[in-house]
C-alpha cells in the first residue's frame, strides 16, 4: 500500500516508459507525415483532439471509480478479517472454563496461519512459507495435500470446535458464536478470491489506450505548423496525465498483485499476529511490519 511520502519520481517514470517511447514515436510519425502531406491533409480543427481529450477524461474517472471501489472493497475485507481474528481468540478464552488451556494457543496460532498464508495465496505466493513457525507437524501435513491451504487451516479449526461441543467443553450456544466467526473469516477469505479471480475487463485498457494515442495524433496534426521541438513536450506532458492516471487505475484494479499499490495484507497480518500473541501472554511479539520506503506490503 502506497504511503503519504514522496514517492519516487523514477517508480512513477518506469510505469510509463514503454508507453512514453511509443507516444514519441506516433508523434514524431504523425509530425513529418501531416507535413509532408500538408496539401492533401485538411486542416485539423483544434476542438477535435479537445473532444478527444474530453472523451478520454470521462473514461479515466469511470476506470479509477471502479478500480477503487475494487481496491476498498480487499481493504474491508482485511479489515473484517481483522476483527473476526481478535474476537475469536478472545471468544475461546471466555467460553473455555480454564482460560489456559492448550487449544486456545492451538487455535490462535493456526488463525495467525491462515492470515499469512491467505495473505500469500491471493499474491500468488507459495502459501506454506513460514507456517512451520505457527503449526503443529501433523496440520502441516494435514493441509499439505490440500489445493487451498487457508480452507485447509480453517477446516482444523471447525474439527477442533466440533471436539470442544462433543466433549461437552462449550455449549450449544457457545458452539454457535464459534462457528460464526468462523464462518464470517470463511466468506472473508471467498470475497477476496473473489475480487483476485474477477478480471477487470482487458478491452476497457486496450480501447482507453487507443484514444489516447489517437489523441496523439490528431493533436499532432493539428499542431503540425509548430516546430517539433515545441510541439513533441507537449505530446508527452498531456498523454503523460492521462497515461499515469490509467496506470493508477490499473494497479488499484488487482489489490493482491504484490505491488507497492496493493492492499498490505502482509502488514495487516503481522497486526493479527501482533494481537493474538499479546491476547495469550506470549513472550515473543513481534515488530509490525516496516515501510520499504514509500509503501508497506
Amino acid at each position: 500500500m502506497l504511503l503519504e511520502k514522496r514517492i519516487p519520481a523514477s517508480y512513477i517514470f518506469n510505469k510509463i516508459k514503454k508507453d512514453l517511447v511509443i507516444i514519441i514515436f506516433i508523434g514524431i510519425c504523425a509530425h513529418f507525415l501531416s507535413s509532408a502531406f500538408i496539401e492533401n491533409i485538411p486542416e485539423m480543427p483544434g476542438n477535435i483532439p479537445a473532444f478527444l481529450g474530453t472523451a478520454i477524461t470521462v473514461l479515466l474517472s469511470f476506470k479509477i471509480s471502479q478500480s477503487y471501489d475494487r481496491w476498498w472493497e480487499a481493504r474491508k475485507v482485511w479489515g473484517a478479517i481483522v476483527n473476526d481474528s481478535r474476537s475469536f481468540v478472545i471468544q475461546l478464552q471466555s467460553f473455555l472454563q480454564d482460560a489456559s488451556n492448550p487449544v486456545i494457543k492451538l487455535m490462535g496460532y493456526r488463525q495467525i496461519a491462515w492470515c499469512y498464508s491467505l495473505g500469500r495465496t491471493l499474491r500468488g505466493l507459495n502459501p506454506l512459507e513460514g507456517l512451520d513457525e505457527y503449526l503443529k507437524e501433523k496440520d502441516l501435513l494435514y493441509i499439505t495435500d490440500h489445493k487451498n491451504k487457508p480452507l485447509a487451516i480453517a477446516q482444523l479449526n471447525a474439527l477442533t470446535i466440533k471436539n470442544l461441543y462433543q466433549t461437552n467443553e462449550i455449549d450449544t450456544f457457545k458452539h454457535i458464536q464459534l462457528d460464526s466467526t468462523l464462518v464470517r473469516m470463511v466468506d472473508s477469505m471467498g470475497k477476496a478470491e473473489r475480487i483476485n479471480g474477477t478480471v477487470f475487463p482487458k478491452t476497457y485498457r486496450l480501447f482507453l489506450h487507443f484514444a489516447i494515442y489517437l489523441f496523439v495524433i490528431t493533436l499532432s496534426i493539428s499542431l503540425r505548423e509548430i516546430p517539433l521541438i515545441f510541439e513533441l513536450p507537449l505530446l508527452i506532458v498531456l498523454s503523460s496525465v492521462f497515461l499515469l492516471l490509467e496506470k493508477t487505475a490499473y494497479h488499484l484494479q488487482d489489490p493482491f498483485r504484490n505491488r507497492p499499490s496493493d492492499t498490505s495484507v502482509t502488514a495487516i497480518a503481522r497486526t493479527i499476529e501482533i494481537n493474538i500473541k499479546q491476547l495469550l501472554n506470549e513472550p515473543d511479539i513481534p515488530e509490525p511490519v516496516q515501510p520499504n520506503g514509500f509503501y508497506i506490503l
